[in-house]
């Protein structure tokens, strides 16, 4: 034996076995790695190539007509609707909208009592 060479002792049969353990676990991780990430890789590559043959959403242009005088409020989504909060001459209106279609679903009118 030489100096640059250093004694490795044999493992004990409890230590070797432990090693063997560890081996197996982490061949059991790098499995279930692998099995995940080819998941990730095929729900990606399905979604990608499912949405190539969809049709293009359609593009709306719409003009709603407001009463004279009123102001927009606010706007946003509820839900599936499409709500506008106007004011016309003092009194506050909510009306809500069908997205895919621009079509009026309700109107709902504040009136503060006499």
């Amino acid at each position: 034996m030489t100096t640059t060479e250093t004694a490795v002792p044999e493992p004990s049969p409890e230590q070797a076995a432990l090693f063997a353990r560890v081996r197996r676990m982490m061949l059991i991780a790098g499995l279930t790695t692998v099995l995940a990430i080819c998941a990730v890789l095929i729900a990606v590559g399905y979604r990608l190539f499912k949405s190539e043959g969809r049709a293009p959403e359609a593009v709306f242009d719409a003009i709603v007509a407001l009463p004279k005088g009123a102001k927009i409020i606010s706007s946003g989504v509820a839900g599936d609707r499409l709500v506008i909060t106007i004011e016309i001459g003092g009194v506050t209106e909510i009306r809500t909208f069908n997205p895919q279609t621009l079509k009026p679903a309700g109107k709902l009118k504040f009136a503060n009592e006499p």
